[in-house]
């Protein structure tokens, strides 16, 4: 009787071993948990990136106005028989350009 409690006393130490340090335990599975959760987050942010995407290529294909605000905002085109006006901040300090002060 002595040897069987003896065995399955060792046995529960192992067993305790293994679910606390050994390869797959619970510190091992909550770690991989963590991680699961953060690679979820970058998946559901570029998901969300990939759709307005998606929608940018679908106004781009259909849309005049989407190619016309481009042109406009990126390349500083005008249309014809337009005046282009650019109101320059008074505030601005003159010596500093581009974030780089001279």
């Amino acid at each position: 009787m002595k040897l069987i409690v003896a065995v399955l006393f060792v046995l529960l130490v192992w067993l305790q071993y293994k679910l606390w340090l050994g390869d797959g335990g619970i510190p091992e599975v909550l770690e991989l948990e963590r991680e699961i959760e953060s690679v979820q987050t970058e998946v559901d942010r570029l998901q969300e990136r990939n759709r307005a995407l998606d929608a940018e290529v679908m106004d781009l294909k259909t849309g005049i106005e989407a190619i016309e605000e481009r042109a406009r905002s990126e390349m500083g085109m005008i249309k014809k028989d337009e005046i282009y006006y650019q109101v320059i901040d008074d505030d601005a300090d003159p010596r500093v350009e581009n974030g780089k002060s001279e």
